[in-house]
């Protein structure tokens, strides 16, 4: 038997036929099946089934291993260039002369510094992301749900939901989460939730009548209830049937965290960045190697030059710059209560343009308030009040949030107006009719001290018109005619406009029944008036929507709900609501027709989980960044499709697996912050890539003019190589700089192009500078300092040390202005005001800055200079490369201004 059960449950593509035939069998076939019995499982079946089956635990896709995790945080198309490029100069620099004991050219430290680089970059990804899955998963554990299980022998007892098995016998009550896939055997009144399933938001009716219709979608089945739903009704015994990942809900979940991640546009920005600049690299080196080769004669200096060259035009510094924004934007998200599990989703933050959010939670406060208890006419009257609070307190269900709300709102009145007051003691209960959704209403029978009985009656309108022949019409108790109800669903539907749910209240004195009552007579009763609900908006939505419009994000309401009540709310909170798009219409839309729609459409209602998720991918077909916020798993493939998931920490597991971002608190204010963060996480990314790349295309451009037409190296490889050492660490404070304001109010998107027409445009610059310092240092400086005014051509080719000395002073020269106007890019370009006068770079940035400077400036003055082969330098110099410094500012201002202008910004 055991056997058999094993076979049923690992059938992975047959889910569906096993839960059709448990459906289909009578109670005691299941029973006998799974080895139980109505009074439960027997001790040792229970340790059986936990052997056979495992814990009742969703596994939300495989976990993945430490060394998987360690290569993620490592290996991207960048770091896979700079690994190249360090296995390259280790068999030329290290290797080479190793092998043919020339160790006068050993030189280690290109291979030390991008391995350094790459390492640390490597390190603080995986140590932020490690930190931050950690957190997330200490939320789940935080919380414990129980349920009721009768065991053979044993009193019913709670048990946490991971300790279900398959046979087990389950009670369940409103209020419950069904912990697993259950056969119903007993129930009354079962009304079941599926909306986390389903994504429909009205209960479903559940009974132990068997189902043998095929056509029948699994969750229509009404005789099996599954786990991830919860009970709205009414009490029902079923027994498990299957438990963790074989249930309908761990196969969705399987099916949502086993799918391939879709690329987010900060993959496809960040990889796009990294092929440009491997492009040039590729343009570049074979040019400067070529070159170098013919000119100079010696191939083997020719290639460990251009070797440099790639070194000097990739930003070792890219991946480590890169993921210190991340991790700083990921602290400061996390203090304000906002859980970063991915980090690369901060910068989708930013660049979001789009939110797609639910309603009920969201936009909403979802608390119902009454607002109105009125009379047939639409006036406030607390004797409507008076009988609902007798309703709803007498019944013996779970309160609902309408219930609660007329209890609640009684309790405020009764504070002004006696006749409210002490209800509960002044009646006494004899009778109820439970709710149903069928009949659509509910009813209490309830007597005075005087014992006058009086039964009332609460429900949907038009239910309620059915069962009243009386009506209290101006004061007086009438017939109610057909012209009487006509105005009544009149006033109902403008009701209904203002987003308002309504429900009717009748009654009737001394009912015929005594002491027990049945539908049959809910008849002939008087209709009193009306009860309005409202779930209303937070007072904060309406400003957060506004607020993310100034900040460039379009919010769109994406629910289940019915579409006049979401319309009306929308409209209270500042959404457009002129057009509203329903699940029907969803799917009679071919995707160039919805392509169209959804851009000026910001209401969908009545949408199913694969509604929501078409929707999401055709916005990001429009080139927008999508953002999901939802927390049930019927939104879990939407936001595992989006740019950035975000969820909160309530929300169901496979919703918090799917999202990027877990908020503490499901408010959209909170989304502001984290969108501001994100904006200043890319500015100060983009600052780096922008700067760097442009410097360093500069300074090729000019190693380039250099090689064609100088008889010597302009710059030795370990210069090179140093420099942008110094450069680079003068960089780390980048992502503690400031943003200029008027930067964060507008989305950014990765484009690669635009870091390539900025290079273009700036880079040169640069060069033109570089270019006047080669005339300074090769004309003026050189045979002024070496040569009693010697040309090198005219040194003789005899006199080594005389030419060794030339270029150490040229190398110098250059390597000190290379350093100081690659340094001083960092403030002119890192905003498009004028810089040190409407915009300053952050106290970090102009203290690394500065220090940066002084070092290139030091050194070749000290020992480690000489060993590097520079010179110091004589005082003209100094006064030749300040005017060149000032002149480079003001060219670079005003280049600046020009690219803004014509491209409209300048990062």
């Amino acid at each position: 038997m055991k056997k058999n059960i094993k076979t049923n449950f690992n059938l992975k593509n047959e889910e569906s036929k096993k839960i059709r035939e448990f459906s289909q069998m009578r109670v005691e076939e299941n029973l006998k099946l799974l080895n139980t019995s109505f009074e439960g499982l027997k001790k040792e079946n229970i340790e059986s089934m936990q052997e056979l089956f495992g814990k009742n635990i969703i596994t939300h896709g495989k976990k993945k291993s430490l060394t998987s995790k360690i290569v993620e945080a490592f290996i991207n198309p960048f770091t896979a260039v700079l690994f190249c490029l360090a296995i390259v100069s280790f068999f030329t620099d290290m290797f080479i002369p190793w092998y043919y004991n020339d160790m006068d050219e050993f030189s280690p430290i290109t291979v030390i510094i991008i391995t350094t680089m790459v390492t640390i970059s490597g390190i603080l990804r995986f140590i932020q992301e490690e930190k931050s899955n950690n957190a997330a998963e200490s939320l789940a554990s935080m919380i414990t749900t129980t349920t009721s299980v009768k065991r053979f022998e044993q009193t019913r007892e709670e048990l946490p939901l991971e300790e279900v098995v398959v046979g087990d016998i389950v009670y369940l009550a409103a209020g419950d989460i069904i912990p697993a896939d259950i056969r119903i055997i007993e129930c009354k009144d079962f009304f079941i939730s599926q909306a986390s399933l389903t994504g429909e938001s009205e209960p479903v009716e559940k009974t132990i009548i068997s189902t043998k219709n095929d056509n029948l979608a699994i969750t229509e089945l009404n005789n099996i209830v599954f786990m991830g739903s919860n009970v709205v009704s009414g009490s029902g015994i079923g027994v498990v049937i299957a438990t963790g990942d074989s249930t309908l809900f761990g196969s969705i979940s399987k099916s949502i965290t086993t799918s391939v991640a879709v690329e987010s546009a900060f993959e496809k920005g960040i990889n796009s960045v990294s092929w440009l600049l491997i492009r040039f690299m590729l343009v570049m080196v074979p040019i400067v190697f070529f070159i170098n080769g013919f000119t100079k004669g010696n191939w083997i200096q020719a290639l460990l030059f251009a070797i440099s060259i790639a070194v000097g035009l990739t930003p070792e510094m890219l991946p480590m710059i890169v993921t210190t924004c991340l991790a700083k934007g990921a602290v400061s998200m996390a203090k304000k209560k906002t859980i970063v599990k991915n980090l690369n989703s901060i910068q989708n933050f930013g660049s979001m343009d789009i939110l797609c959010t639910d309603k009920t939670g969201t936009i909403t406060l979802d608390k119902v308030v009454l607002e109105y208890h009125m009379d047939i006419h639409g006036k406030e009257d607390n004797r409507i009040l008076h009988y609902a609070f007798l309703n709803s307190w007498f019944q013996t269900g779970l309160k609902n949030l309408l219930d609660l709300s007329i209890i609640e709102k009684t309790e405020e009145e009764g504070e002004k107006d006696d006749s409210l007051k002490n209800l509960n003691k002044i009646y006494t209960k004899i009778d109820e009719i439970p709710f149903d959704f069928s009949r659509r209403r509910m009813t209490v029978v309830v007597k005075d001290q005087l014992d006058k009985r009086l039964m009332i009656t609460k429900g949907a309108v038009e239910e309620m018109l059915s069962i009243c022949k009386y009506i209290e019409y101006n004061n007086e108790i009438v017939l109610l005619t057909d012209e009487i109800k006509k105005e009544i669903l009149e006033r109902i539907d403008s009701f209904n406009e203002d987003g308002l749910r309504v429900i009717a209240l009748a009654y009737k004195e001394n009912p015929s029944s005594i002491e027990t009552f049945g539908v049959s007579d809910e008849k002939d009763m008087i209709l009193m008036g009306y009860l309005a609900f409202l779930d209303p908006p937070k007072p904060t939505t309406a400003k957060a929507i506004a607020t993310l419009k100034e900040y460039g994000v379009r919010t769109k309401v994406l629910t289940g709900d019915n579409d006049k009540v979401t319309k009306s709310i929308c409209k209270k909170v500042g959404l457009n609501n002129s057009t509203i798009l329903l699940g029907s219409d969803i799917d009679r839309l071919n995707d160039i027709e919805l392509a169209q729609l959804v851009e000026t459409t910001d209401i969908f209602a009545k949408l199913s989980p694969l509604q929501k998720t078409r929707i999401v991918e055709i916005l990001k077909k429009n080139n927008h960044t999508v953002g999901f916020l939802g927390d049930g798993i019927n939104d879990a493939s939407a936001m595992k499709t989006a740019d950035i998931g975000i969820s909160v920490d309530t929300a169901v597991d496979i919703a918090k697996e799917s999202a990027d971002i877990i908020l503490l608190e499901k408010d959209l204010m909170v989304l502001e912050k984290g969108i501001i963060e994100g904006r200043k996480t890319y500015a100060n990314m983009i600052k780096y890539i922008k700067m760097t790349a442009s410097s360093n295309f500069g300074n090729m451009f000019s190693v380039l003019i250099a090689s064609a037409f100088l008889p010597f190296l302009p710059m030795m490889s370990i210069h090179l190589i140093l420099l942008n050492l110094i450069y680079d660490l003068s960089c780390t404070a980048i992502p503690w700089d400031n943003v200029d304001t008027e930067f964060l109010k507008i989305p950014r998107k990765w484009e690669s192009s635009s870091i390539g027409k900025f290079m273009i445009w700036i880079g040169p610059v640069s060069s033109i500078f570089d270019i006047t310092t080669y005339i300074l240092m090769y004309f003026i400086i050189c045979p002024l300092v070496v040569s009693n005014g010697t040309l090198y051509n005219s040194i003789p080719l005899n006199n080594e040390i005389l030419r060794e000395s030339y270029e150490a002073v040229f190398q110098t020269g250059w390597f000190i202005e290379s350093m100081w106007t690659q340094t001083l890019v960092i403030h002119m370009i890192r905003t498009p005001k004028i810089s040190f006068v409407q915009s300053i770079a952050s106290l970090p940035v102009m203290i690394l800055t500065v220090i940066g400077i002084l070092c290139v400036s030091i050194i070749p003055y000290t020992k480690l200079g000489n060993y590097l082969g520079l010179t110091p330098l004589p005082f003209i110099f100094w006064i030749g490369l300040i005017l060149t410094a000032i002149l480079y500012m003001l060219v670079i201002t005003f280049v600046k201004r020009k690219y803004t202008t014509k491209y409209g910004e300048l990062l």
